[in-house]
């Protein structure tokens, strides 16, 4: 092996052709400078394709992190939990794989088949299905006359059935033994419930019944003044608020005829407690009483303790409130009225030829749901639901049937905050027996109409009432819904 000096240091020659020409161009100057300019090159080269090494393995290793986590999640957990519960699935996944590319565009769309039939058969297994949203309901078209001036009622129209009604006014005690108490709405026995419920010549309880002199006034007192003014109206739209319950409403003004401004009543009925909390967000009455297009009439000394029963004073016994008038119009308190009340009458009593009003519930149509759903939303105790449907089950009352093309009304469940009546002796009959349910039972008027209506139509299959009920959209067309202020608690 030969040596060679390299500045004056001996190093071992390598044989071979790479280093005999690398050792003759070291010789000269000129091949120095080409030796230690490669060498730089090939170090810069190695760095540079280092780093683009690097940056590709990088790269790569995202792209296949993000593909089979996309993957895991898409294929694995979904398509784990359908072959957990379906067998079924793992032979569509099977087929699926054996697919070209060109079909791998509809696993998107099977996978969302499969969550469909995940989800039916949830149920079919007896698990609970996902909390479905609440159902919207929006108001369809109504066909109003285009114009309220000049109506008049057709000569036709009051063709119904006649008989005197008249109405307890005064209870004393009945025997020794025992206390007595005089209520808003009397001691009805069951006997003279039941004989109540006769289309004739009668004296019936509804309400406003006293004590004998002595006793304190049952409640629903009313000024003098207000009893004068709506013992004038022939046309009343009224609706209430007790207890704070609710913001006031006002009638669109805009909508009402100068015609029905000039010839209907709005009375709204308030407590002191209501009005009091009215004036201090600023709507007090003004000099003649009114807050808007609305006449405020203050109740004192309320009947009921129950807020809710205490406002089927003014729903249900609108003859008795406005004695003289011919025709009424009930709005709870959460609506504002956005049409004319002469158009309301002319569209749902005259054109009908109906003496009573009202729409059918948007979501329930049987009594038995009605009773479910009020108990599994407390809004009434349930021990007093469960009697009071217990009476009307052994009367006679059965279930709403809507395949049933002979039914006398289209529900069995009314929406009952809006309610239009001709104050004919039928219609005040029906509205009498609806209200001593209510006082007897249960607040929650939507449990007892049916009862009320089908056995006053049964027991007097000669005398018909003419009830007409109308649509909810119907009745969204009417009004704008808003939310109560606060609810009461139920009892």
């Amino acid at each position: 092996m030969a040596l060679y000096r390299n500045n004056g240091e001996l190093l071992t020659e390598r044989r071979g052709i790479i280093d005999a020409v690398v050792h003759s161009l070291g010789k000269s100057d000129h091949g120095s400078r080409i030796l230690r300019r490669g060498r730089r090159l090939g170090r810069i080269t190695k760095h540079r394709l280092s780093r683009w090494l690097l940056l590709l393995t990088a790269l790569f290793s995202v792209y296949f992190t993000v593909c089979g986590l996309k993957m895991f999640i898409h294929d694995g957990s979904i398509t784990a939990k359908m072959e957990s519960r379906f067998p079924a699935t793992h032979s569509i996944r099977e087929g699926l794989n054996l697919h070209s590319k060109h079909e791998e565009l509809n696993l998107h769309s099977i996978h969302k088949e499969l969550n469909l039939q995940e989800t039916v058969s949830l149920s079919e297994f007896g698990k609970p299905p996902p909390k479905s949203k609440r159902r919207k309901h929006f108001p369809c078209e109504v066909e109003f006359l285009k114009s309220a001036d000049g109506l008049a009622e057709p000569k036709n129209y009051m063709n119904f059935t006649w008989f005197s009604l008249d109405y307890v006014k005064q209870e004393g005690k009945t025997s020794d033994s025992g206390l007595f108490e005089p209520r808003f709405g009397g001691h009805q026995t069951l006997e003279e419930r039941e004989k109540s419920f006769y289309a004739k010549n009668q004296m019936v309880h509804c309400g406003f019944v006293k004590g004998s002199p002595g006793y304190s006034s049952t409640g629903f007192d009313l000024d003098e003044k207000d009893k004068a003014y709506m013992s004038k109206c022939k046309i009343a739209v009224s609706s209430c608020i007790f207890g704070s319950s609710d913001f006031l409403r006002r009638p669109t003004s805009r909508l009402i005829s100068q015609y029905s401004k000039n010839n209907v009543c709005f009375v709204m009925f308030l407590d002191e407690q209501t009005l009091s909390k009215l004036s201090s967000e600023g709507n007090s009455p003004d000099e003649r009483g009114h807050i808007g297009l609305w006449k405020v009439v203050v109740v004192k000394n309320l009947p009921y303790k129950d807020m809710r029963r205490t406002g089927k004073v003014p729903k249900f016994l609108a003859h008795r409130l406005f004695p003289n008038s011919r025709y009424s119009i009930w709005l709870d308190s959460k609506m504002r009225l956005n049409a004319d009340p002469m158009l309301i009458i002319e569209y749902f009593l005259w054109r009908r030829n109906a003496e009573f009003a009202i729409s059918n519930h948007y979501d329930r149509h049987c009594v038995w749901d009605e009773v479910l759903q009020n108990k599994r939303l407390n809004k009434y105790n349930h021990t007093a639901i469960d009697q009071q449907f217990k009476v009307y089950q052994s009367d006679g009352l059965t279930k709403f049937d809507p395949s049933n093309p002979n039914n006398p009304l289209p529900s069995y469940v009314p929406e009952g905050s809006l309610i239009i009546r001709a104050h004919t002796p039928m219609s005040n009959l029906f509205s009498c027996l609806w209200f001593n349910e209510v006082d007897r039972f249960t607040s929650r008027d939507q449990l007892s109409f049916a009862y009320t209506y089908l056995k006053l139509r049964r027991m007097n299959p000669e005398r018909p009432f003419q009830l007409y009920m109308f649509k909810d959209c119907e009745r969204r067309a009417l009004v704008k819904l808003f939310q109560h202020r606060t609810i009461p608690s139920p009892p």
